[in-house]
């Protein structure tokens, strides 16, 4: 008669983990993209057994808070809500698309800037200065960079110590940026090694600006540098180089 209680309780302490895991993730202590702690570390930090955590992970997958990927991990996909806001890539498949994306993101990363100046930390400019480094190694490398240009943008956000910036710019992705509608095999003409140049020069000033916990001046860096992002699909387009 009393066998069924070990279940029971197995099916609450699972429970209890969804929970705990859920929070984690609604408040950005885990954000889209993150790779959860093994199911060990689970059983020490939570004191569960391993079919407890297998439980509770299967649940947030069903919930779609999660993805396991076999061979590599489990990972934070998002809220879990079909309609959480997000930008799908056939969203970004023209200019206007591509301007609008622009548009939101000097509203939110110019604020962002401002927030990581004033409250960066000595690892955040590490890991900002290791974006722009690997930049710059791509395109005098002659590749396109860009994995290196949104991390440099989501490590500013993160540094803003607000971890809704962070999980924002984790949504969107890397997407956000126009060239990776572009095919990243092409090779690099001088114009367009030019071009990626400049854009790490404006990475720079906004970096030095945060690294100085200099406010207006990070703002007015990154409001400048997406400004001049948004401009230059303009010229693109009409030079067709751009679909309209």
């Amino acid at each position: 008669m009393n066998t069924p209680a070990p279940r029971r309780r197995a099916r609450t302490l699972a429970h209890e983990l969804v929970e705990s895991l859920g929070d984690r993730i609604r408040d950005g202590r885990l954000l889209p993209g993150d790779k959860l702690p093994t199911e060990a570390a689970f059983m020490t930090e939570f004191g569960v057994s391993r079919t407890v955590v297998r439980e509770a992970i299967s649940k947030l997958q069903a919930s779609g808070l999660v993805e396991t990927r076999h061979g590599v991990g489990t990972f934070v996909v998002g809220l879990g809500d079909a309609s959480a806001f997000r930008i799908a890539p056939e969203q970004l498949a023209t200019l206007r698309d591509v301007v609008a994306m622009l548009e939101l993101r000097i509203g939110v990363e110019t604020e962002a800037a401002g927030l990581a100046a004033q409250r960066r930390t000595a690892q955040n400019l590490v890991v900002m200065r290791d974006a722009l480094d690997a930049f710059t190694q791509a395109v005098e490398a002659g590749r396109d960079a860009v994995t290196a240009d949104f991390q440099f943008h989501q490590e500013i956000t993160r540094a803003t110590q607000n971890p809704h910036f962070a999980s924002l710019m984790a949504t969107l992705g890397s997407m956000i940026i126009p060239r990776a509608r572009l095919d990243p095999s092409r090779p690099a003409d001088e114009e367009r090694q030019a071009y990626l140049r400049r854009v790490n020069a404006e990475h720079g000033s906004i970096f030095d600006a945060i690294e100085n916990q200099d406010v207006e001046a990070a703002r007015a860096a990154m409001r400048t540098h997406l400004a001049n992002s948004r401009e230059r699909r303009r010229r693109a387009a009409l030079l067709g180089d751009e679909p309209a």
